[in-house]
């Protein structure tokens, strides 16, 4: 049980202020709140199970070509948000609970499985899994503690999110949106080059 506090303690302290949150919220606030949930907790899972399994593993990654990746995923996020954002669409054709996208309740759920499952590689969290995971020998304590965390923080910014949906325009959404997926872009390009 030690592991497991120690894994909730650190991976929920550290994903409070990290881009997780924000691409959640994001998320939710694009696409109904459940399958948003499930997605990203599914995300979460197959990433504990990767960072607890492997251990030290994933820190032999080079941070450069991590942070590559991770800048291209979200500069391709920032010109798809931004594009719809700034497109000359009509609001009509959005459903009555606010700017959520009346997408399949599985597609939804894919896309935000994609987004997190992306965002989370390499992030303090996972590698905080995978150090704790070797330091405490208990993989499956560690990486449910980190999930668990990792899923009371995606509850919190769907809470967030549904209700910022249902007061703002989905154009302006889009638009901040893709404005903070650039700003993670670029931090991630500076990362991969200055890094």
């Amino acid at each position: 049980m030690i592991a497991f506090a120690a894994a909730f303690g650190l991976v929920f302290v550290v994903e409070l202020p990290d881009k997780t949150l924000v691409a959640t919220l994001i998320l939710t606030t694009r696409y109904r709140a459940w399958p948003v949930f499930l997605g990203v907790s599914a995300a979460f899972a197959v990433q504990v199970v990767i960072a607890a399994a492997f251990g030290g593993v994933l820190t032999l990654l080079p941070d450069r070509v991590v942070a590559a990746v991770v800048a291209a995923l979200f500069g391709i996020g920032a010109a798809l948000l931004l594009r719809e954002g700034f497109s000359n669409q009509d609001d009509d054709g959005l459903d009555e609970t606010g700017p959520n996208v009346p997408v399949s309740f599985w597609r939804a759920a894919l896309t935000s499985f994609g987004v997190l499952f992306a965002a989370e590689w390499g992030d303090a969290s996972q590698i905080a899994t995978a150090a704790l995971s070797a330091r405490y020998a208990e993989p499956v304590w560690v990486g449910l503690g980190a999930w668990v965390a990792l899923v009371s923080v995606a509850g919190i910014a769907v809470l967030v999110g549904s209700k910022i949906a249902e007061r703002i325009k989905p154009h302006l959404i889009q638009r901040v949106a893709g404005l903070v997926f650039a700003g993670f872009a670029l931090v991630a390009a500076y990362q991969a080059i200055f890094g």
